[in-house]
């Protein structure tokens, strides 16, 4: 067999772009490393909770069997979308014999009806939660306005689609394979985009509840944030979950509570507790941290895109995208512990900040307590999923950090 000697121009090329991912990967590191820095002492140790006895026993039962549905819906879901997304991998490239639309068009046209395809067969496992849900009293949902909610959820998400494939195929075409360098930094400028916009897309109020306004404003002071505006979200008619949020970013910053949160079910020093923790947010610049953790996963991402397709020409291709929508699904599964481990890690930290404001650790064990009855949420679900979908600590951690504190406050 002939061996292809080796010039010395490849030979350089191979070494630059080999120090250049170890660069990028060290500066990865350090970024990432810089970023879990957070206020919750390193050596804080959380005691076990018995979940019975803080929650009761029946309440964690019933949530236990609530929960346990949706897991298995979940998890249907998921293996029936990556089957899905595997055919049309390997099939879907015969829709491009009907196909005029040139490279791009057609790509264009191919990543739409695959998120047609995503979007069709995770509506019936929707319902199915949402008739769980209202089964339960967690949501009040009507099925007509879901199931229009779903259509215009669909036609942002095929708007969002086209612009990201414009972009990566259009890179693809000028820089060849390098094209996930710009393409991860274009997706975090969308992503940043839509954090600036996300609180002028959202319909909210100021609170009529002066009382409120004053414990807001006293606690942003003591948190040191200061012209960031609070504001009610109106969802009673759809959820009797609570919720409160922090939003925005550069000049756009809020802090949303929902409706819920205030109908009489939490006390003052509960709903303290729940501002103190959304203003964390804010002094902890938690949101644009946020935005750099999505240019850290948006990187590999990107590049593991152009690595897969290849075999299909690059993203230049239009044949390359089913492949890249699978690709993208499998990606997100992998990485989700992981994503979801930093987004634990940054809700801890605003509970940590909450405690040290509010000086208040019996208030914010109520508030968990109740979280549990009112959203009906496993206070310590298993492992697996708590690896998979919890972008917060368990109910009963957060208890745990309470009890933390309590313990490092009172020590001499």
């Amino acid at each position: 067999m002939d061996v292809v000697p080796v010039t010395p121009a490849q030979a350089r090329r191979v070494r630059a772009r080999h120090v250049g991912l170890a660069l990028a990967a060290v500066v990865w590191f350090v970024t990432a490393a810089w970023l879990l820095r957070t206020t919750v002492p390193g050596d804080l140790e959380l005691h076990s909770i018995d979940v019975d006895k803080t929650f009761g026993a029946e309440l964690v039962r019933e949530a236990r069997r609530y929960e346990r549905v949706l897991l298995v819906l979940w998890v249907s879901s998921k293996l029936v979308l990556l089957g899905a997304l595997w055919l049309y991998a390997k099939r879907g490239v015969i829709l491009l014999r009907e196909s005029a639309a040139g490279p791009i068009g057609s790509g264009m046209l191919l990543g739409m009806l695959g998120l047609a395809l995503t979007w069709a067969i995770q509506k019936p496992f929707g319902l199915v939660a949402l008739w769980w849900e209202r089964r339960h009293g967690v949501s009040e949902v009507d099925y007509w306005d879901w199931f229009v909610g779903g259509w215009l959820e669909l036609t942002a998400s095929f708007v969002s689609i086209c612009v990201a494939l414009l972009i990566v195929m259009a890179l693809a075409r000028f820089v060849g394979d390098w094209w996930w360098l710009p393409g991860a930094a274009a997706f975090t400028a969308i992503a940043f985009t839509f954090a600036v916009v996300g609180p002028w897309l959202t319909t909210t109020s100021p609170p009529d509840d002066p009382g409120l306004v004053r414990t807001y404003e006293h606690l942003a002071k003591r948190e040191g944030v200061s012209g960031v505006p609070l504001v009610v979200e109106t969802v009673s008619g759809d959820t009797s979950e609570a919720n409160a949020y922090a939003f925005g970013l550069a000049g756009t910053q809020e802090i949303v509570v929902w409706d819920t949160l205030l109908d009489g079910r939490f006390s003052d020093r509960e709903i303290r507790i729940v501002l103190a923790h959304e203003l964390g947010h804010q002094a902890g610049r938690h949101i644009a941290k946020a935005i750099v953790w999505f240019a850290l996963f948006a990187l590999p991402g990107a590049w593991l895109l152009m690595r897969f397709t290849r075999r299909r020409g690059g993203m230049a291709k239009a044949e390359a995208i089913p492949l890249a929508l699978l690709v993208l699904a499998c990606f997100t599964l992998v990485t989700a512990p992981l994503q979801n481990a930093v987004s634990r890690r940054i809700e801890a930290d605003a509970d940590w900040r909450a405690l040290r404001t509010t000086k208040d650790p019996a208030a914010a064990r109520g508030l968990f307590r109740e979280f549990a009855s009112t959203s009906l949420g496993d206070p310590s679900p298993p492992t697996w999923a708590y690896l998979l979908l919890e972008t917060h600590p368990t109910l009963a951690q957060r208890i745990a950090m309470a009890d933390a504190w309590e313990s490092r406050s009172s020590s001499p």
